[in-house]
């Protein structure tokens, strides 16, 4: 069986990309023969890829505007046919725009992969038109949690199939000696709004306060590092505050963190808090409406009603100062992580490909 999955760039180091590369290795490791095609680039992945993965781009930019999206629907189409495509997976509900006039007709299983919680990006009327034709026109739609399957089972005028399958973890659970006393505070992602540094900012200056030997790293890059770093040298952060950038390798930052911490606006699933898990580290995260409670359900972290700056300065102090509950709450985050690994999520997927 052939199956080609859809994304924006592999080139890019966004999560959506991470997660996209992930499932063309898991589903070619267990005998699919793979395609993983960018719209545009596509010659340098960020993220390692397989050997047996076809890496393809169809590289759609023409000088007129107004043909991009017919000729990466053309380009698509014929990519298509000439492979002999059984199923379509497409990694951001966007792309839909491309793939449903590219698909018709065809015997082709159209699945959509959304990565972003339904109430995120709500307000923009191209997502919210581009969920409605997945959920109406795709053979199936794959959710991350089951609250955002059920918010798509409520908002949507579905057809489809409709199922929740879960990311899975890049990292086994860790074991390593943690008794070093790192006094790190770890958070990733995106330099952007939405992951809501200026928030976790914001709280650290309380942190600091009260724990001036913490230190807090942020590991990614993106449009508001600017921002960000003019609010650390203003609030005197510079000595507590570092902004390490991207990085190919993150395991090293989550080995030597005691605690992670998530200040998301939104968030789909929250891929760094199963990584997080598998590292045995304490979590305190807000509790965006889709993600860190389904994730961390069971492990004893600590969830933070949604922009609550001065709750989440208050519950960061607390975890810092508490060692003994932090190795508990590793204990069981480690525990959790298992069901987030590789052998569990591929069957899921498998079983929705084969159907």
């Amino acid at each position: 069986m052939k199956i080609l999955i859809l994304t924006s760039s592999v080139n890019n180091s966004g999560g959506t990309e991470r997660v996209g590369s992930m499932l063309a290795n898991g589903l070619s490791e267990v005998g699919y023969e793979v395609l993983l095609v960018s719209i545009a680039d596509g010659d340098m992945p960020f993220f390692p890829i397989n050997k047996k993965v076809k890496l393809l781009s169809l590289m759609s930019f023409p000088k007129c505007k107004l043909c991009r999206i017919p000729n990466t629907i053309y380009k698509l189409r014929k990519l298509l046919k000439k492979e002999c495509i059984d199923t379509l997976i497409v990694v951001d509900t966007l792309c839909i725009q491309f793939t449903l006039l590219a698909v018709l007709g065809l015997p082709v299983k159209h699945i959509c992969w959304e990565h972003f919680g339904f109430s995120n990006n709500i307000d923009k009327p191209q997502r919210r038109f581009a969920r409605q034709l997945a959920a109406r026109y795709c053979d199936s739609v794959v959710t991350l949690t089951e609250k955002d399957k059920q918010h798509w089972l409520n908002g949507t005028q579905h057809k489809s199939q409709i199922i929740a399958i879960a990311n899975y973890c890049p990292f086994p659970p860790q074991y390593f000696d943690k008794e070093k006393n790192t006094k790190i505070v770890l958070s990733v992602g995106s330099l952007t709004h939405i992951k809501g540094f200026d928030m976790l900012l914001e709280a650290w200056i309380q942190v600091n306060r009260a724990l001036p030997d913490w230190k807090l790293v942020i590991v990614g890059e993106g449009e508001e590092r600017q921002k960000l770093t003019d609010f650390i040298a203003e609030n005197h952060l510079v000595d507590s505050v570092e902004l390490v950038g991207r990085t190919s390798d993150i395991s090293q930052y989550y080995k030597d963190a005691e605690i992670f911490c998530l200040s998301s606006r939104f968030e789909g699933f929250g891929m760094v808090l199963i990584e997080a898990l598998a590292f045995g580290l304490p979590i305190v995260s807000f509790d965006c409406d889709t993600g860190p409670a389904e994730v961390l359900e069971g492990t004893g972290s600590i969830l933070v009603p949604k922009n609550d700056i001065e709750q989440l300065s208050l519950s960061l102090i607390e975890s810092m100062k508490d060692k003994q509950g932090r190795k508990l709450i590793g204990s069981k985050a480690k525990e959790k992580s298992g069901f987030y690994q590789p052998e569990k999520i591929i069957k899921q997927w498998i079983k929705l490909i084969e159907s």
